[in-house]
Order: C-alpha cells, then sequence, then structure tokens
C-alpha cells in the first residue's frame, strides 16, 4: 500500500510502498477516503525537519536535555548512532481522515465491516491507503454525510474542545484570533451555539471566509482593521469587551496575547488553542483578572495510552466529553447540517503528488485552509483479508532466493534498541541474509527495510513463523509479548534470539520450558549482552577463575523514566526491575559460574528503588542497588567484586580496575562504551551456523529469569525467595 512520510534528517517527503498494517485487538482496519492535511501542525512538523541539526536542536531543547544526558550514561559514540538513527528515519504524517473499516479485531464488535468511520490520532489516522485505528479514536459517520466532510472529524474536535474550555453561555462574545482551519471551524461552532463572533487574521480571503461562516465581523489585526473590530465590539458587548478570546495562532509573536487582553472585557476567559508565544503582559491581564486556559488537543482522554490505546472509557458521568465524544459530536452536527464544513474545502489532490502539494502549500502557491489527500475507488465491501491476502502475497514474490551458507533472519520488531544496537551487526555480517522484518506498524516495517536491507517486510508475524527458508527469529518487542513469541518460534523449528525479559511471571516462564520440552528445541538465546562485553572479559582474565565465596556489589543508575514511557504501564510491561534486572543477575553469574539460590530484596520509599542481595550456590552473595532518584551524570553501571584477597572494580564498560597483593592492573576500553552487542550477536549466529550449542545455556536462562522474578516476588511478600 501507498503511505506518505517524511525523513526527519533530511526533510525529504516520499509516498512508500509498505506492509498493509495489521489488525490488532481494540482496534480496526480502516481503508482511507479522504484524509485531511493540517496547514498548521504538519505544516510546522515539516518546516522543522527542513531545519539544519542545531535549527532542530534549537527547537527542540528538551531533546538536547536528553541526548546530554545519554553521553553520560551510555558514552558519545552510543548516544551519538543512537541520535542519528532516530533522526534518519521515516516519520509519518496525517492525523484525521475518514474510510471504510475493512476489519474489526477483538474487542471491537461496535463496529462493522463496510462501515463508514471518521478516525484521529497522529499515530493512526495517517496520510496512508489503510490504517488500524483504536476504537477510542474512531466513530461511525451517520448516513449521508459526505465522507469529504467526515475528514475534518480530528480538527473539529480540536476546535470543539476549545470551545467547551471557554464554557460559552448563548448571547456571549467570542474574538477568535488566527482563521486557518481550526480558526474557522471554531467559529462555525460558536456561531451554532448562539455565540457572537468576531475575528481577526493577518490574511484577508480568510477573514472573509469566516464572515461567510456566520461572523459578524473580520479583519486583520492592525491598523484601521483593529480599530473597525473594536467599534464592532464595543456595539455588540455595549462597551464591556468580549466574553472570550480564542487564540488559535501560531507563530513567534506575542501580538495575539497583547490583542486578546486588549479586546477582553473584566474577567474574560483567554482560551490558548494553538502553538504561539505566551508572553502575558502582567498589568493588562491582573488588571482585568483574565482567566486565561489551555486547550488540549481533541479532549480529555488524549495522551492517555489507557484510553486510547487500552480502551478504557471514561464514564460520562464524571467527564462528559471525551475526545472520542467530540468526534462523534462533530459528524453528527454534520449530519444535521449545523456547520458549513464544505466552504472549507480548498482543494482535493492525489496521495502521489503529496510531495508537491505540501511544498506548493508552504509557499503560498496553494491558497486555502482545507486541503484532503483523495484515494483510489475500489470495492469499499471487500473485506480486509481479502486486501490482505492480496498485498502480502505480493510480497511473498519480492523473495530473494535462499543462500543456505547464511543465516537468513526474521526479525520482529525494529525499534530504538533493535535499530540502533542489534541490526548494524547484523547488517555488518557476511553470515548473516536478513530475510523478513515484522513491525505492528507500515512506516516502521519500511524504515528497518530502507535502512538495513530486508528483502521483505510485513506486519504479520506469521509471515516470519511459517517461512521455512528463515532460520533464525529476533524478537524484539516490548515485554508483555516476549514469552508468547518465544514460544511460537521455538515451535515453529526457529533459532530464537529475544530480549530480556524472557517472562514477566512464573506462568510465561513455565510455558517457554514446557514449549522446549515438548519441541526438543532449545535453541534460545536471551540478550544479555553484559556478559560478552570486551572489557568485562579482559577484567575477568585478570582476575582470574577462583571466584568461589566472593562478595559483589552492582549498583545501577538507572535513572527516571519519561513520564509516558511505556515502562510506566506496570500492570502490562511488568515491573521496571523486571524488565531490566536479569542484565545483572546474569553478569553476576556469569562471573561467578554459580547458579543463585536463594533472593531476599527490599525497596525504599520510591518502590523503583531496590536493594536486592542472591545468595549463590559457591558460597558468594551478590547485592544489586537498582537507584531511579541518582545524578544523571553518575555512571549508569559499576561493579566491585571482593574474594580471596584480591577486588576488582568496573566502572560503566569504560575503565575498571584489579589490585592484587600490592599491585593495581589498570583497564580501560579503546575510546567507545561496548556493552558487548556485537559480540552477542556474532556468537549467537557461529552457534546456528555451527550447530554448537547456544552460547548462554538454557538452563542458566532460566534460573537468572527466575531469580529476577524472585525479586519482585520478595519485595511483595516481605521475605526471603528460595530458588
Amino acid at each position: 500500500m501507498k503511505q506518505l512520510a517524511q525523513n526527519y534528517r533530511s526533510g525529504e517527503l516520499s509516498v512508500l510502498d509498505v506492509p498493509v498494517p495489521a489488525c490488532q485487538p481494540g482496534g480496526v482496519l480502516v481503508r482511507s477516503l479522504y484524509s485531511l492535511i493540517s496547514t498548521g501542525t504538519e505544516l510546522m512538523k515539516v518546516r522543522e525537519a527542513k531545519m539544519s541539526l542545531i535549527g532542530k536542536a534549537r527547537s527542540r531543547p528538551d531533546q538536547v536535555r536528553k541526548v546530554l544526558d545519554g553521553v553520560s550514561q551510555n558514552g558519545l559514540l552510543a548516544t551519538y548512532t543512537k541520535a542519528m538513527t532516530r533522526l534518519d528515519s521515516y516519520t509519518p504524517l496525517g492525523y484525521s481522515l475518514s474510510g471504510i473499516v475493512t476489519e474489526v479485531g477483538s474487542g471491537a464488535s461496535e463496529f462493522d465491516v463496510g462501515q463508514l468511520v471518521a478516525c484521529a490520532g497522529n499515530e493512526h489516522a495517517l496520510h496512508g491507503e489503510m490504517n488500524w485505528v483504536p476504537t477510542n479514536l474512531c466513530v461511525p459517520v451517520p448516513d449521508g454525510v459526505d465522507p469529504r466532510l467526515a475528514s475534518f472529524a480530528t480538527v473539529g474536535a480540536v476546535a470543539m474542545h476549545g470551545v467547551r474550555r471557554a464554557e460559552v453561555q448563548l448571547g456571549d462574545t467570542a474574538c477568535v484570533v488566527g482563521l486557518g482551519l481550526v480558526g474557522q471551524i471554531t467559529v462555525q461552532l460558536l456561531v451554532a451555539a448562539g455565540v457572537r463572533v468576531v475575528g481577526l487574521d493577518v490574511v484577508e480571503e480568510r477573514c472573509h471566509l469566516a464572515e461567510e461562516s456566520g461572523a459578524i465581523a473580520c479583519d486583520v489585526p492592525q491598523g484601521d482593521g483593529m480599530d473597525r473590530i473594536e467599534r464592532t465590539i464595543g456595539a455588540l458587548s455595549r462597551g464591556l469587551g468580549v466574553d472570550h478570546v480564542f487564540l488559535v495562532a501560531g507563530g513567534q509573536s506575542n501580538g495575539p496575547v497583547v490583542t486578546a487582553a486588549r479586546l477582553a472585557r473584566d474577567r474574560a476567559r483567554v482560551i490558548d488553542v494553538g502553538k504561539l508565544r505566551l508572553d502575558l503582559p502582567w498589568n493588562a491581564f491582573y488588571e482585568k483578572e483574565l482567566d486565561v486556559r489551555f486547550s488540549r488537543s481533541y479532549g480529555p482522554g488524549r495522551y492517555d495510552d489507557n484510553y486510547e490505546l487500552g480502551g478504557i472509557d471514561y464514564p460520562a458521568g464524571y467527564v462528559r466529553w471525551t475526545e472520542r465524544r467530540n468526534l462523534q459530536c462533530f459528524v453528527d452536527m454534520l449530519a444535521g447540517q449545523q456547520l458549513p464544513i464544505e466552504a472549507l474545502i480548498s482543494g482535493v489532490y492525489s496521495l502521489e503528488n503529496a510531495p508537491d502539494v505540501y511544498e506548493r502549500i508552504r509557499n503560498d502557491e496553494l491558497r486555502g485552509v482545507g486541503f484532503l489527500f483523495g484515494y483510489p475507488d475500489a470495492d469499499l465491501t471487500a473485506s480486509a483479508v481479502s486486501w490482505n491476502t492480496v498485498a502480502r502475497d505480493a510480497v511473498r514474490e519480492s523473495r530473494t532466493s535462499l543462500r543456505r551458507n547464511r543465516v537468513r533472519v526474521g526479525f520482529i520488531g525494529a525499534g530504538n534498541y533493535a535499530t540502533a544496537m542489534l541490526l548494524p551487526h547484523l547488517k555488518a555480517s557476511q553470515n548473516v541474509e536478513l530475510a523478513r522484518v515484522v513491525t505492528s506498524t507500515s512506516l516502521s516495517a519500511a524504515n528497518a527495510r530502507r535502512r538495513f536491507g530486508f528483502a521483505d517486510m510485513s506486519t504479520d508475524v506469521d509471515d516470519v513463523l511459517a517461512d521455512d527458508s528463515i532460520d533464525a527469529v529476533f524478537v524484539v518487542t516490548r515485554h508483555q509479548s516476549h514469552a508468547e513469541l518465544v514460544c511460537k518460534a521455538l515451535t515453529a523449528g526457529k533459532a530464537t534470539f529475544v530480549e530480556k525479559p524472557l517472562a514477566l511471571d512464573e506462568e510465561q516462564l513455565f510455558q517457554v520450558t514446557d514449549v522446549v520440552e515438548s519441541s526438543g528445541n532449545d535453541r534460545l538465546m536471551v540478550g544479555f549482552n553484559r556478559r560478552f562485553a570486551p572489557l568485562l572479559q579482559e577484567l575477568r582474565a585478570h582476575f582470574g577463575n577462583e571466584t568461589a565465596g566472593s562478595v559483589i556489589r552492582y549498583t545501577v543508575n538507572a535513572g527516571r523514566l519519561d513520564p509516558d514511557s511505556w515502562y510506566q504501564n506496570t500492570k502490562i510491561a511488568g515491573s521496571r526491575f523486571i524488565g531490566e534486572g536479569g542484565h545483572f543477575i546474569d553478569t553476576i553469574g556469569w562471573w561467578l559460574s554459580a547458579s543463585p539460590l536463594r533472593v531476599s530484596a527490599m525497596s525504599a520509599r520510591d518502590p523503583n528503588d531496590i536493594h536486592a542481595v542472591i545468595a549463590y550456590d559457591d558460597g558468594s552473595i551478590a547485592s544489586i542497588d537498582y537507584v531511579t532518584n541518582g545524578n544523571s551524570h553518575f555512571p549508569k553501571e559499576t561493579m566491585e567484586i571482593s574474594a580471596r584477597g584480591r577486588t576488582a572494580r568496573f566502572e560503566n564498560f569504560c575503565r575498571a580496575s584489579v589490585w592484587s597483593g600490592t599491585k593495581r592492573a589498570k583497564l580501560k576500553d579503546r575510546g567507545r562504551m561496548d556493552k558487548g552487542q556485537a559480540s552477542e550477536v556474532r556468537a549467537f549466529v557461529e552457534a546456528i551456523q555451527s550447530g554448537n550449542r547456544m552460547p548462554i545455556p538454557f538452563s542458566s536462562l532460566v534460573t537468572t529469569t527466575a531469580a529476577t522474578l524472585a525479586v519482585d516476588q520478595s519485595l511483595a511478600l516481605g521475605r526471603p525467595i528460595s530458588l
């Protein structure tokens, strides 16, 4: 299928051939009819992508801070590679469309195949022929509504939420500053609500368009235009000023804020809907005691994954107007012919011409506010099963011939870690053929194929598992899917590499061990890369093999998570320690060549700050301090080992020392922070080629995972856990 994307590093816009997205539970697969170009949000993103690296840094100082913190934690090279990988990727555009449901996922039974729907979301309602959309970002369109008008629903919901934030009443007066697409719809909604509206915009054509939609007067915000608007407001409000000012403009000018204070009555409401400079003139806002309110996107539920992806609605008795109810209200108003949206359509264009359309809009060669992409006519009653079959058959036909002297690899998942830490090493290997990549979204599969040279791409896991020519499968998805995918891959006879954790609970771990026993396939590797780190291996060689009775202290300065990180959803992804702790337990077990016997753990006031003590069968003990409230510039990982008159210290893959007798040996990494991923991948591939044992014994993978799970069990029960 076709999808529009932009390379954020170069700014280049491209219409790509990508796989059809899979229909996941909790949503529907939608074939696009029309998608709306947001001349504000999208063009801002396009302009930002065309900036130099310095310009991008200036526009996103929050991301620059993250990069600088990453240097101290992970080293300059790894941080640079990760940042450039994220920049040099295709990102989607679009967030508002109408289309036909072609497949219904489990948990979305309220929808039917063939139903016309309006869809929202900058990760779901994209400029592409097919999109998977979760239920809370999708609403049925009433009969008789033009699908062109329904494609405005997301922008309509943005304007509607702004109007709701103002709490307008019949007979109020309002001024809309900025008469772009959102501003025009704001005017229409206010008029429909019985509000007397004036507007301001620097483009005269937009002022005339708003007046045609019912605004009493609109003009330019300077000179005679401003004088005329003030006289109109004085007459409408009997000298009081407007009850509401809607800031729907964008840019770096502080003019709209100054204008708001000038036109507002005493204790009026100022609603910030757009993205603009907000240096509030204190005296003016203080003297009128203006009520400044922000309007966040489409409404309550926005940026809440439990709502948007999990399908968990807010009860109407507590939250009357969620983002989905705003979407539904907008299309219902279209059905009632209450909004003259058709007047806002400035042109309909083919998706194939998208790069040219954006350039012409950016250069003001296309003037207007509402531009649509239209998609080819098709049999709209056909189910997505037939659509997907055609697309996937085409992908299968492109399969390259099998070369048995190389390991053919299938990759499930291609997120940041996979693309920065695993795939570059596989691509560089002469012993590997990257056969197929599978991701949950079409564009991420296209990104991986472009960057790493996969022969095929898909959004269906079965395309990898059912392919007899694929020798090995890498599972690099989110934690909750690891155990299930490992079981499927092992059952299919594949050598399997899975990123940690192997399992989130004992039941999942038992499922994996049962599959290994029943299938006889123990060709499994978990991404415990630290034991392969060159500096750590060199340190252990200096320390010697006599490690029984060691005392080990491992400190992990894990740091805080971003508030919107998927790691925060512990009910689905497991605890943070389960997700990461296996790394450190495996490293200790490898160093000692011993197995854990007993685990005891306690937490600080913050439950994410954990102190765990592990006893081993060789008489050693190890403590792991997993800290989230430390300083971000302190090394992420340090380890100290003492045994038989020797002490070793390891500092974050950069330097290490061994004290023995009166001597101290100092070791340093050669200018880069190598955490062992390259050696880990090489060892896995060599084991497949040679038929030798996996680099880490299966029994070790199981005991490490069991010990990791035992940390959470000990915290919950308040007592040691025996393994």
